[in-house]
């Protein structure tokens, strides 16, 4: 019986083993997508206790605590920082075959030097360690990513983002971590959203213009991504809970904006032809400016009516959606390509049902001399756990190009999530230790170490280049 979290956790053969710790070990993180607060990296956010870093916007765990039916009290309300770590601790040996058990041990040793495993018995002991690191050791969050060997971050941002706190950061001349804004416009595409006229009127301040007009729309988006890309921007995001092509023209899809804007009610088409048709303008000015085009499919979000208007939105009441996307899908990103207006692209499914869905589709679109142009982008949120990504690398590698993956991301609040890239690298090296094991691959180290490299972050780093 193996030791739990030993050294070779995960590691299952020799081969996976050296290209671990020999090669994906070493390598710098580059995360270039996740949700950290460019503000607290700005404000070198400072902490008070374990709670605060681990339990303050962590819905994964929210989540498991109320299945395991602890009272909302101790997940999003009042109570007290201790009782609500105290709660989390009680919960934890109950967490078998969940990835927070891995996450939250490995975050554990890697931050706070903490070997013991977390319960109801030993939590008072490592609260008190716990809490004397942040302080001795001064563990704030510029800290954090620099434990971490994190050399680039890519935040997540609204177009109305000033991105004041992203310019404090890139003046800091000791902090060497790169932080760059992701432009995500989401609230510009979802024309049903009850809140997306009053949306619209911020996002002309923005650009001191009242958006009449959808003509008036693009051109402020564009100036927003002008000032995004002059800030470092050089990936964009959208979230598609479904994916829809609905063809249009420019004058239908103008008059469905006006309407919206006059209070007047739209159907799911118009509301289809007006998204696909923003998609695309979008798009072509991604691939103008030479930017990065992710794409987020298959949320199912904010299903619990009652908690949303308790707790609001990201607390833990979303799920994996089942549409159908390929053909949808085929012809948004075709629709682009016909031109040659298709941007590097990212493609992550929250539905593993469509993992080969995606494994195919970026193959229809690749070329133009950019290595692994369309990408199908890491096991996404519900699938960030081990056999999520070990069906996701086995998905790419068997119907893709597995040496040109840009690699993990955390796509977290957490600054204690780095971790994930560790056990994405275990995982990885694990996966192709086995192939060669299995005498499925030769056991040329040399190739498979740099592959191993390139995939951690070689292949990231000149993905996102602008």
């Amino acid at each position: 019986m193996k030791k739990f979290m030993d050294n070779d956790f995960i590691l299952s053969s020799e081969t996976a083993k050296t290209l671990y710790h020999n090669n994906a070990s070493k390598m710098p993180i580059f995360d270039y997508h996740c949700h950290l607060p460019a503000v607290e990296i700005a404000q070198d956010k400072k902490y008070d206790n374990l709670t605060q870093m681990w339990l303050y916007h962590d819905h994964y765990k929210w989540r498991s605590m109320r299945s395991f039916g602890i009272d909302e009290k101790y997940i999003t309300g009042n109570a007290t920082d201790f009782e609500k770590f105290y709660e989390f601790a009680k919960m934890m040996p109950y967490l078998i075959g969940n990835p927070i058990y891995h996450w939250s041990h490995l975050e554990l040793k890697r931050y706070f030097n903490v070997d013991e495993t977390l319960s109801e018995k030993t939590a008072k002991d490592i609260w008190e360690k716990c809490n004397r690191e942040i302080v001795e050791n001064k563990l704030t969050a510029k800290k954090l990513i620099k434990m971490s060997n994190v050399v680039y971050i890519g935040t997540t941002d609204d177009p109305v983002d000033d991105l004041v706190y992203h310019k404090l950061i890139s003046e800091d001349k000791n902090f060497e971590c790169e932080v760059r804004p992701t432009f995500r416009p989401d609230k510009a595409l979802k024309i049903q959203s009850k809140d997306f006229k009053g949306y619209i009127e911020v996002l002309g301040k923005t650009e001191g213009v009242k958006i009449k007009d959808y003509e008036t729309l693009t051109k402020v988006l564009e100036k927003r991504l002008n000032y995004f890309v002059d800030h470092g921007c050089n990936i964009t995001d959208h979230s598609l809970e479904r994916v829809y092509f609905e063809p249009s023209t420019k004058e239908e899809v103008s008059n469905i904006f006006v309407k919206v804007l006059a209070g007047k009610e739209i159907d799911s088409k118009e509301a289809q032809k007006y998204t696909t048709f923003t998609l695309i303008e979008l798009g072509k000015m991604y691939s103008e400016r030479n930017m990065v085009m992710q794409l987020h499919i298959g949320a199912l979000r904010n299903n619990n009516t009652r908690m949303f208007n308790l707790v609001g939105v990201d607390a833990g009441f979303d799920s994996i959606d089942d549409g159908e996307i390929a053909y949808s899908l085929s012809k948004l990103l075709d629709s682009l390509d016909v031109e040659d207006n298709l941007p590097k692209t990212i493609l992550y499914c929250l539905n593993p049902k469509d993992n080969e869905v995606l494994g195919t589709m970026i193959g229809n679109f690749q070329g133009g001399q950019v290595p692994g142009k369309v990408q199908f982008g890491s096991g996404w949120w519900f699938n960030d756990q081990k056999d999520g990504m070990e069906r996701q690398l086995i998905s790419l590698s068997q119907l893709g190009l597995i040496s040109k993956f840009v690699g993990m991301l955390t796509d977290s609040r957490s600054f204690l999530s780095f971790t994930r890239h560790e056990y994405f690298r275990r995982i990885l090296c694990n996966y192709i230790g086995t192939l060669v094991e299995n005498g499925e691959y030769p056991c040329d180290l040399d190739i498979l170490g740099e592959i191993v490299e390139d995939i951690c972050y070689n292949n990231a780093k000149k993905y996102f280049q602008k």
